[in-house]
């Protein structure tokens, strides 16, 4: 057994005292921990691996290729967004198996001593070998996030471009061909001859150029979001396309790490807040602690697409006397994802109930 009071102290050049785990390898199942075998938890930072071993990696091709020198089969970590990606994906082509410990599954098995670090992290890891998941790069979720990034520039740019023509200008509407002129230096609206006038209209030809480039790149990025969704079991939910199972595919990856439809629900911000007090039950409205794009998405397929849907159309008609406006598109929104949750998980097409 390893003296609890034992504390590898890490430094960029490795580490005295290093941590060699014995204990805990009957939670291991099939893994081992002994180098030969080699099962090594690591914690991922922007700069650095943090090994289970105590030793301290850089995060680039040179710390990866030090790490493959040890003879192993098994690396644990914890996603840490972007920082994990490439050393998760660069170790899986080279033929180890990754597996990924939830950080919800991380911190309810907290160190009980109260200690924080990267090594101390690295070594909780590796003992939840037997609860992670093996990783899996989800193809959709770059064209998402390059989609989604398209989209945010699309809406500032729009209103870059009416503020600019509302300093110069009582023209309201703008359209693709207002656009096009303006970003040739063309502007046929009726101007206030101002002393700024000449350098907002320049600032307005450059917002034009950029505007229109965003929003055909945008197009070109839907149609490659469409091609990898096709054949879907989300396709056949009525009111929901190609497009749309794609991003919400992209985003979500494995609908099996949601166990049940209110854990998804939650994901996407749409679970309700109730405060009871006493006999008193008070709503107040949704989390919005999920995912924005997702709610904001199945609020406009519920709002939009609510009357091709034979299960939402039947909620509508149900709950329009209660539920007003904003409130009841929510509703229609938490039961598409409900529905969602149900046909991927289940992988069964859609049936109205």
């Amino acid at each position: 057994m390893v003296d609890p009071l034992t504390e590898a102290k890490s430094s960029n050049g490795g580490v005295t005292n290093p941590y060699h785990r014995t204990e805990h390898c009957d939670n291991m199942h099939g893994y081992r921990c002994d180098k030969e075998v080699g099962i090594l938890g690591i914690d991922i930072s922007k700069d650095h691996l943090v090994t289970s071993e105590g030793r301290v990696y850089e995060n680039n091709k040179k710390g990866y290729e030090e790490i493959l020198k040890v003879k192993l089969n098994t690396i644990v970590v914890e996603p840490t967004g972007a920082y994990s990606i490439k050393p998760c994906q660069y170790f899986k082509e080279k033929g180890i198996k990754i597996l990924q410990v939830s950080p919800n599954i991380l911190w309810k098995e907290k160190d009980l001593r109260g200690k924080k670090t990267d090594f101390y992290d690295a070594q909780k890891l590796i003992n939840m070998a037997n609860k992670a998941k093996e990783y899996n790069y989800n193809p959709l979720k770059e064209l998402v996030t390059l989609y989604v990034f398209l989209k945010d520039l699309e809406v500032k740019y729009k209103n870059r471009v009416k503020r600019a023509l509302f300093l110069v200008s009582d023209e309201e509407k703008i359209s693709k061909e207002m656009l096009e002129e303006f970003s040739k230096g063309n502007f046929k609206i009726q101007l206030y001859n101002l002393e700024y006038t000449k350098i907002v209209l320049e600032e307005i030809e450059v917002l034009s150029k950029a505007l229109l480039e965003t929003s055909e790149k945008i197009k070109e990025v839907e149609k490659m979001i469409q091609s990898q969704s096709e054949n879907h079991v989300l396709l056949t939910i009525p009111g929901i396309g190609k497009l749309s199972s794609g991003i919400i595919i992209g985003i979500v990856g494995d609908i099996k790490r949601f166990p049940n439809p209110e854990s998804f629900v939650a994901y996407c911000g749409l679970d309700p807040i109730v405060e009871r007090s006493g006999k008193a039950t008070v709503s107040k409205g949704i989390s919005k602690k999920g995912n924005k794009y997702l709610r904001s998405l199945f609020y406009f397929l519920a709002e939009m697409n609510y009357s091709r849907n034979p299960t939402l159309l039947e909620f509508y008609e149900n709950h329009k006397e209660k539920l007003k406006g904003k409130k009841l598109y929510t509703a229609l929104a938490r039961k598409l994802a409900r529905i969602v949750w149900s046909v991927w998980y289940n992988n069964k097409p859609y049936e109205p109930k």
